[in-house]
């Protein structure tokens, strides 16, 4: 079946609900057990089934279902949110005395936990140039145990040469995580790229409404799907049913959304890029951009986030459009049906690969707002951004 079909379909089992199209929302932190006997076994139920609720619940079980069939992977997990995703998958894998590798693009939350967290309890974290490919074989070390990966980069959209680095990291008996929220599993298929381990906040396009905070992990095999269960079981990270439910909700109409969303951001990117205040868009599927063919050889598409950089180093200038944009509001998340926009300054945790462009970056998420009504509310913000003092 298509991937437009399995999002109608997956994790919906009317027969096992009394006809009931949707998945109903079991909520439940005890599970009983008809015998004593049942009862000394339930650990057997771990990998396979309920025994208390933090373990998940039917709702829980089928969102897991449908996003694994979506992904293409063996089995998935559910988390709290896109950054416990990030943070339960990299502690599953790694212990004191391992390397990880991570790009210096990544998430900031992800780099913080990295630097921070990590190498408080003894992991060394090296930050690596997203172009590396292949040639991040040269930083791999024996005790290299994760090479984690995302692209587009975050905030200034590098796309890496994924399935070169995860050939480089097998080589060498490393893990390949990937975070692939930019792009869903509907534009870029992380398992046919050579990923392990693929994570998406799926409080972005998945649930698509903003509206809830929601993480996702898919593993490739069963023996990583255990890997990291039992890590997660460690944390007793837990998510509530009714989330899980609302998620399902989005899921079903993901398709359609993305198609909308990618539609309308490039062509905002496109008219922005004829723009005089804008010195240049940060768009992977722009032909113009420097990943654009790694982009056109890995995706299927693309989604509703990209970059733009401003000739204009003015703070007050920036603010001035910002402030009273009526379509594009402040807010740092994406995925949601409605536009946003945030000024972001990457060159304070870059390392590897240095920001050094001159003028202010901003990041925007193009919403399901009608593209004109968009257009001319940038329009309207860079005419300010014009007359500023």
């Amino acid at each position: 079946m298509k991937p437009e079909t399995r999002l109608v379909h997956a994790g919906r089992d009317p027969e096992k609900n009394f006809g009931v199209v949707n998945p109903p929302v079991y909520r439940a932190s005890t599970i009983l057990f008809p015998t004593t006997a049942e009862f000394e076994r339930r650990r057997e139920r771990k990998y396979t089934g309920f025994y208390y609720g933090t373990h998940g619940t039917p709702t829980t079980f089928a969102l897991a279902e449908a996003v694994a069939e979506l992904s293409g992977g063996h089995r998935s997990l559910i988390t709290s949110s896109g950054l416990s995703a990030i943070t339960q998958a990299l502690t599953a894998f790694l212990r004191q005395g391992d390397h990880l590798l991570a790009p210096d693009t990544v998430y900031e939350p992800t780099r913080t936990f990295c630097a921070s967290v990590l190498v408080r309890f003894g992991v060394e974290v090296t930050f690596y140039d997203p172009h590396a490919g292949a040639g991040i074989a040269a930083l791999m070390r024996p005790q290299t145990r994760v090479v984690y990966a995302e692209s587009p980069g975050s905030h200034t959209f590098e796309v890496q040469d994924v399935p070169a680095i995860a050939r480089a990291a097998h080589e060498r008996g490393a893990v390949v995580l990937f975070d692939n929220t930019w792009a869903t599993p509907l534009n870029f298929r992380s398992f046919e790229h050579g990923v392990d381990v693929e994570i998406q906040a799926a409080t972005k396009y998945l649930a698509g409404h903003s509206d809830l905070l929601l993480g996702v992990i898919t593993a490739r095999t069963e023996e990583l799907f255990r890997t990291l269960k039992d890590g997660l079981n460690d944390f007793g990270d837990c998510v509530a049913p009714d989330l899980c439910y609302e998620t399902l909700r989005g899921l079903r109409t993901l398709a359609v959304r993305l198609r909308c969303h990618e539609r309308s951001a490039l062509e905002v990117a496109r008219w922005l890029a004829g723009r005089p205040e804008v010195a240049r868009v940060l768009h992977p599927a722009l032909p113009e951009n420097p990943g654009h063919a790694l982009w056109k050889r890995d995706f299927l598409g693309a989604s509703s986030l990209f970059g733009v950089l401003l000739r204009t180093s003015s703070a007050s200038a920036l603010a001035a459009m910002l402030d009273g944009l009526q379509l594009f509001k402040i807010g740092a998340s994406f995925g949601g049906f409605e536009s946003l926009i945030i000024p972001t300054s990457p060159a304070a945790n870059r390392t590897a690969r240095p920001w050094r462009e001159k003028g202010l970056l901003l990041r925007l998420h193009v919403g399901l707002e009608a593209v004109d009504d968009l257009i001319a509310d940038l329009e309207a913000g860079l005419g300010r951004l014009n007359g500023a003092p």
